[in-house]
């Protein structure tokens, strides 16, 4: 059982909306939610069950009405101050949440049952959530309140979540030692805290610092009298030191905070760890166990990283490391072994007077380890089951194998094993997929290498037909395809995607009379020599060339009216650059690099035709790998854009989901923005941060309420569905989503 006193995240007044209500208990995971008076009495329980029940048997459902009525009222609670056993007596299979009111029926504190989550503020710690990252600055301020601040700022720059101090009373903790006559150990320590230890008025104007800084402070109490004084100042959270597991009334004095407890265990026993356990489980207190060796500094053989998931066993919470050894690479492998919080020395200088200076981490050193701690939070995944990433999908269209014809097939004849070649690229249906496809009737006639998919033996296979939509709409083609797209399908526009060698092309093989069609072109972002078109490049030779690239597109865009007489300013759909390879820039080094696509564009020749850089994705997909996109993801940045400078965009669902999805805010609001400067739009389905150009209704995307907002902002603007790969089979990934889309579009 754990009680939790920080419980805003749980709570909901009568008079707040069921949608409320419905948000918060998504937000806060619990599936509950208690409803309160407006003086904090405790009148119900709502759970995400008792909302689903009330949903079903309305006629007309409103969900601004408020969740007062609908809250449950025969609820189970107990007083704030019954024992832990009786509280824990309370629990069953139905109640996992028992809320603890005080005499006058206030909600005061929640007990929890066998909660593997605990909450530091609004900072949730356990599995799923991102590893809390500590810098402990203890005594290396010196004590020096400024050298202090500069150490609190540095700190954030690493990465650090939060930055812990201690506090000593020192009169009552070292009330009887005789500094002249101790052992040599506990007089160099005697030295320094008396010449660096801060008093509570100094940590308290620090921890005043860290909130207007936006860090958390913690802080180590090493006396009651500190604890007390960390109560009264509304500490979060607190620390104890490995030197005090062992000191139960302390142990004690800060459980009755009320506040989660990070604890160290080192110079501690398994024997004593459980003791120490069993004292705060009986009180209810939240707690994390810290891993630890208490040596300055650590050896690597003793620190015994393994141990932790014998921790994690007997404390049945959270757990983490505190490490004293040197550099930071037993932390990362700390956080790849279950480890979610990370505490590690911070100095400026390792030079400095004080035995912990020296396993302390510079700041670069402490933003190194946040920054590989991140990366390890993403390479950990779920655990849940191995799915290919569209990575992998491109490289393995490019790398491996699929089942074509070995010869010609008529369209109804059976398909033998001596039709079937197993050849690259891996475009068509896999090697393994060979005892499904043999004995099928082919669907259609097939030559020599036409690869098979898998409508070939599925269910799926869509015809092109004559689809109707409110706005014009095309599908994507290239030159050597169009021919066949138009002669199956009648389109209002074609948007051709071009490749480097496609500028070469002599138009009038491509082309022997005009067609009665609109004519979008896509850019291609690869050209010879591996060279990604990037007009904001920092190189001014590899940006000149990325301009002199554009104007060749431009100029063959031109060309390409001719034969499209019904478009009169062609638009060029285009992705600008602006990515970088090892991490995201900053958000205040991206108008540097608009000003710099202005600079570029206005070198370009782009009379008769427009162009329209394409909204991104937080991470696009280059030969195969990812990099980090900068530029077009931002809804502000793109209206502001747009606005200031006169150009449209080209609006790619996918793309911009995926950034919505990664920047956790909303897409409906960033349609709101972005849609009344769309020129054109790609529609298409995403799932995640990076699962792009997905089938219609296979990712995240709510398609009723995109065709809304579209259909309010640019109802006219025309659209393709860019499916991944939408072209192969004759373009039937088209047909599929063309047909998903007529119901919204």
């Amino acid at each position: 059982m754990i009680i939790h006193r920080s419980i805003a995240r749980f709570i909901v007044f009568a008079e707040d909306s069921v949608l409320n209500t419905l948000r918060k208990i998504s937000d806060n995971k619990a599936r509950i939610i208690f409803v309160v008076s407006e003086r904090g009495h405790l009148e119900g329980i709502v759970s995400d069950g008792d909302i689903r029940r009330w949903l079903v048997g309305q006629e007309r459902i409103d969900l601004d009405q408020p969740i007062g009525p609908i809250a449950n009222s025969g609820f189970v609670s107990a007083a704030i101050d019954d024992p832990p056993e009786r509280v824990r007596a309370l629990f069953s299979e139905r109640i996992q949440y028992v809320p603890l009111v005080d005499g006058q029926r206030h909600l005061v504190a929640i007990a929890m049952r066998g909660a593997s989550t605990l909450c530091i503020g609004e900072r949730e710690i356990g599995a799923g959530h991102p590893v809390l990252t500590i810098a402990e600055i203890g005594n290396n301020h010196n004590g020096d309140t400024d050298l202090a601040r500069r150490l609190i700022d540095r700190a954030l720059w690493a990465g650090a979540d939060c930055v812990k101090f201690q506090m000593r009373d020192m009169d009552s903790l070292y009330a009887h030692a005789e500094e002249d006559s101790e052992d040599l150990g506990l007089q160099y320590t005697l030295d320094l805290l008396k010449r660096f230890n801060l008093d509570r008025e100094q940590l308290f104007e620090l921890f005043d610092y860290c909130r207007e800084r936006g860090i958390l402070p913690l802080c180590t109490p090493w006396d009651l009298k500190s604890v007390e004084a960390l109560r009264q100042w509304g500490m979060e959270a607190y620390k104890v030191a490995s030197a005090d597991l062992t000191n139960h009334g302390l142990l004690q004095a800060v459980a009755e905070t009320g506040r989660p407890l990070l604890l160290s265990t080192g110079m501690s026993s398994e024997a004593e760890i459980l003791e120490s356990i069993g004292l705060l489980r009986n009180m209810g207190a939240p707690f994390v166990l810290l891993h630890c060796n208490c040596t300055y500094p650590a050896p690597f053989k003793d620190i015994n990283l393994n141990y932790l998931s014998r921790l994690k066993e007997i404390g049945d919470c959270p757990v983490g490391y505190s490490g004293h050894e040197r550099g930071y690479e037993i932390p990362l492998a700390a956080v790849s072994l279950g480890a979610r919080v990370v505490e590690k020395h911070f100095t400026l200088d390792r030079n400095m007077e004080g035995n912990d200076h020296k396993v302390s981490l510079l700041p670069q050193e402490f933003r190194a380890m946040v920054d590989g701690i991140r990366r390890i939070e993403q390479g950990m995944g779920n655990g849940e089951g191995r799915r290919l990433t569209q990575g992998e999908m491109i490289n393995r269209e490019v790398l491996a194998k699929s089942l074509v014809a070995g010869g010609e097939i008529r369209a109804g004849q059976p398909i033998l094993a001596s039709m079937v070649q197993v050849v690259s690229p891996g475009k068509g249906l896999q090697p393994n997929r060979l005892k499904e496809l043999i004995g099928r009737v082919a669907r259609r006639d097939m030559r020599p290498g036409d690869p098979f998919y898998p409508s070939d033996i599925e269910d799926i296979y869509v015809e092109c037909r004559g689809f109707r939509f409110r706005r014009p709409w095309g599908v994507p083609v290239r030159y050597h395809d169009y021919g066949k797209i138009l002669a199956r399908c009648p389109v209002d526009l074609l948007e051709f995607h071009l490749s480097y060698k496609d500028l070469e092309m002599d138009l009038k093989s491509c082309f022997d009379a005009p067609l009665d069609v609109g004519l979008v072109v896509h850019s291609p972002e690869l050209f010879a020599g591996d060279h990604l078109m990037n007009l904001v490049a920092d190189d001014p030779t590899y940006r000149d060339r990325s301009v002199a690239e554009l104007q060749r597109v431009t100029d063959m865009t031109r060309s390409l009216k001719r034969w499209f007489p019904r478009t009169e300013r062609p638009m060029i759909i285009l992705n600008v650059g602006g990515f970088s390879k090892d991490g995201p820039l900053p958000k205040t080094a991206r108008p540097a690099l608009y000003a710099r696509l202005l600079e570029s564009f206005a070198r370009v020749d782009a009379e008769g035709v427009e162009l329209i850089p394409q909204t991104m994705p937080p991470f696009p997909w280059h030969f195969g790998g990812q990099r980090y996109h900068n530029l077009f993801a931002d809804a502000d940045e793109i209206a502001g854009f747009c606005t200031h400078n006169g150009y449209r965009v080209c609006l790619d669902v996918s793309h911009s989901k995926l950034a919505c999805n990664h920047a956790r805010s909303s897409f409906k609001a960033f349609l709101d923005e972005v849609a009344p400067h769309a020129a054109h739009l790609h529609i298409v389905d995403a799932s995640g941060v990076d699962g792009e150009g997905l089938q219609i209704g296979e990712g995240d995307v709510d398609f009723l309420q995109l065709s809304e907002q579209l259909d309010r902002h640019c109802p006219r603007t025309s659209f393709i569905p860019e499916i991944w790969q939408g072209h192969k089979n004759g373009g039937e990934g088209f047909w599929i989503a063309l047909e998903r889309l007529e119901q919204w579009f």
